[in-house]
């Protein structure tokens, strides 16, 4: 699951973006938001994948909101006025949403996004997770495996408790990449370098054995060249 903000003055705006977003499955809109001042301080507790980011806003324009940010984020700008798109490009913003903006067009800005994230998460080998009210930056190869629980997710990592965060295991499996973890149960992620051995639909790392649930069978059996 892929998650975002929105931000902007005008309320139309907003309920617009909502709405779009509420009809693409992999999308997760977390919160709107009518001032920057607002955003920023939930951007400072909560990491999200990108921003929906009006450019003319009355207490500060959108390019300087984006500027300002405490660490880069994807930004997909939104605006009535296209005199302001060569600036949104040249800050490498994911795409530029003339207003009023059709759903057409603003799956193609959530296809750029989506593939952005997804060549990000190949190249960075850390996670970042919003857990006891903390923001921790989780190594790749830390990470022993992930249990599904409801609506949370358990990181058991090596030498350390595990971590608590509130998501599901799609989401989780969503924000890692594919040539590094596998979920191979609806309540398990398991990274693939971590991986011992597989015997009788059991994966044993270490000294934990993880089953592999029928829905994932295939895929587990493909991806290590097994039948």
């Amino acid at each position: 699951m892929i998650t975002c903000i929105a931000i902007d003055d005008e309320p139309l705006a907003l309920d617009l973006i909502e709405t779009f977003c509420s009809k693409k499955e992999n999308i997760e809109l977390k919160k709107s938001f009518a001032k920057a001042s607002d955003a920023l301080t939930y951007l400072n507790k909560f990491p999200i994948d990108f921003i929906f980011l009006d450019i003319q806003m009355p207490d500060i324009s959108g390019i300087d909101f984006y500027r300002s940010l405490p660490r880069p984020t994807l930004v997909i700008f939104t605006t009535a006025h296209s005199k302001y798109a060569v600036e949104g490009f040249n800050l490498r913003a994911v795409d530029y949403l003339l207003k009023p903006f059709k759903f057409e067009r603003f799956e193609e800005a959530i296809e750029k996004a989506t593939q952005m994230i997804s060549k990000r998460n190949e190249i960075e080998d850390y996670l970042l997770i919003r857990s006891e009210y903390k923001l921790f930056k989780i190594l790749y190869e830390d990470i022993d495996f992930i249990e599904g629980l409801d609506d949370y997710v358990k990181i058991h990592l090596t030498g350390k408790k595990p971590l608590l965060a509130r998501m599901n295991i799609k989401g989780m499996a969503d924000k890692l990449p594919a040539t590094k973890f596998i979920r191979v149960h609806r309540s398990f992620i398991v990274p693939l370098n971590r991986v011992n051995f597989i015997r009788n639909k059991i994966i044993f790392i270490k000294d934990l054995e993880i089953p592999i649930g029928p829905s994932y069978e295939k895929e587990v059996m493909k991806l290590f060249a097994l039948k």
